[in-house]
């Protein structure tokens, strides 16, 4: 096994929007022959970090358990993003280690639709208090993947799946509900 599959790192180029159309866009995934993955009720329980060190979250949910660590820049377009993540066994006690060595600043409850096209991710997400929105994630699988392929797998999501530039998200979905707290 690689190195790079073993720490679960990759690039991924990624786009995350405002939708009132996730009818729509739910219609089109599974008419074009995506596989749901299932619905998730995720926390993401995101941790202090100094502002040059990305982002640290625990992410709990029915599907999905990991620590995820990533960078990436704070644009409204589809962006570049690296990625590290670990599965997690035991969330409530990795939760508390990480709340006393770090804080918490934000947690951020949402439903979430998991939906896979070859390695292409589409997520369709309910955020309590903040509204909803459709995630396009083109992840390299393997190292050799070259990012200019992923950027043009997500444009042509992003055409099909008909997201104007006005409804692409800068922020995180942290940074949003931190927004509506007036934080």
């Amino acid at each position: 096994m690689s190195l790079y599959r073993l720490l679960m790192q990759h690039l991924n180029f990624e786009v995350k929007a405002h939708t009132s159309r996730q009818a729509d866009i739910r219609a089109w995934l599974l008419a074009n022959g995506a596989e749901l993955r299932g619905t998730d009720f995720q926390t993401d329980t995101y941790f202090n970090l100094p502002a040059d060190a990305g982002r640290l979250k625990l992410r709990q949910g029915n599907i999905e358990n990991n620590l995820i660590h990533y960078r990436r820049s704070d644009d409204a377009e589809a962006r570049v993003s690296d990625v590290a993540l670990s599965p997690v066994a035991d969330a409530a006690s990795l939760k508390n280690i990480l709340e006393r060595a770090l804080g918490v600043l934000v947690e951020v409850k949402k439903r979430r639709e998991i939906y896979f096209i070859e390695n292409v991710k589409f997520h369709l997400d309910d955020l309590e208090g903040v509204g909803q929105f459709v995630e396009i994630e083109a992840i390299a699988t393997s190292p050799d993947i070259p990012v200019e392929y992923l950027q043009t797998q997500c444009a042509r999501y992003m055409a099909a799946l008909k997201i104007q530039p006005e409804d692409i998200l800068a922020e995180s979905y942290s940074d949003l509900l931190l927004q509506n707290q007036g934080a």
